[in-house]
């Protein structure tokens, strides 16, 4: 088996993994989770198609995304704080409406 099947198998498992956490989990900590195992599958894809190719738009476009899931980390678990503190669990089903 080559590399590149190896890789897009790894990717494809991750991604869809993610993706599963994602649609069947309710706690926003998991969703959280799920979206990150995503990134680092995309992540992996492109590592890989930048070694193949000697491509560097693809290497910046991995920073970009480690920086876009850095970010979505930290807001993310700045909205589950926020509504602990509030006295409201972190499931998603509770997020009916937005309160001021």
């Amino acid at each position: 088996m080559s590399l590149t099947a190896v890789v897009w198998a790894t990717t494809g498992s991750l991604f869809s993994f993610g993706l599963a956490i994602v649609v069947f989990r309710r706690q926003l900590l998991a969703m959280l989770l799920g979206l990150e195992l995503m990134l680092a599958a995309v992540n992996v894809s492109l590592v890989h198609h930048a070694g193949l190719f000697d491509d560097a738009e693809a290497l910046a476009v991995v920073a970009l995304v480690i920086a876009v899931a850095a970010a979505e980390a930290v807001v993310g678990l700045a909205l589950i704080l926020r509504m602990r503190r509030g006295g409201r669990g972190a499931d998603a089903a509770l997020l009916t409406e937005l309160q001021g």
